[in-house]
């Protein structure tokens, strides 16, 4: 049973995975397999709705960790916070859906134009998730 003081690893976790599908995924289209790629990015989808129900359950029941790391490593790990919250909020209420929405609605050139900027932008935040976690609980964590 997972519980709650696992779920940060578990989003970590989740945010590794859609990376790894978002890419998965762009390498479908380069390859025209359009089946596949729909398939790996609903999955991406999936599991980033998962991660932000993770996320919130986590967060409404222990609040926030405050980094401990000191020095010149604070400054970069807020950087990378500040840029990664801006970035999943921008992916999670606008490039994705948009992407997705133009995708249902077959309009691929729009949809292939928005992507353009979608997939980056996701895999930076999965990254930045990714290091953020470790980061927060492992790297510099004395708690």
């Amino acid at each position: 049973m997972i519980e709650i003081a696992d779920l940060p690893a578990v989003n970590a976790t989740l945010n590794a995975i859609s990376g790894v599908l978002v890419l998965v995924g762009y390498g479908f289209i380069r390859r025209q397999r359009k089946t596949a790629h729909a398939i790996c990015m609903a999955s991406a989808v999936l599991v980033a709705i998962l991660f932000f129900i993770s996320y919130i359950t986590y967060h409404a029941h222990i609040g926030s960790k405050h980094f401990e790391g000191q020095g010149m490593v604070r400054p970069v790990y807020f950087t990378i916070l500040i840029s990664h919250t801006i970035l999943a909020a921008t992916i999670a209420f606008w490039l994705v859906p948009v992407t997705v929405y133009r995708a249902a609605r077959r309009r691929f050139n729009r949809h292939k134009a928005i992507a353009r900027w979608t997939l980056p932008v996701w895999l930076y935040v999965s990254v930045t998730g990714v290091i953020i976690y470790f980061m927060l609980y492992h790297w510099y964590a004395h708690s």
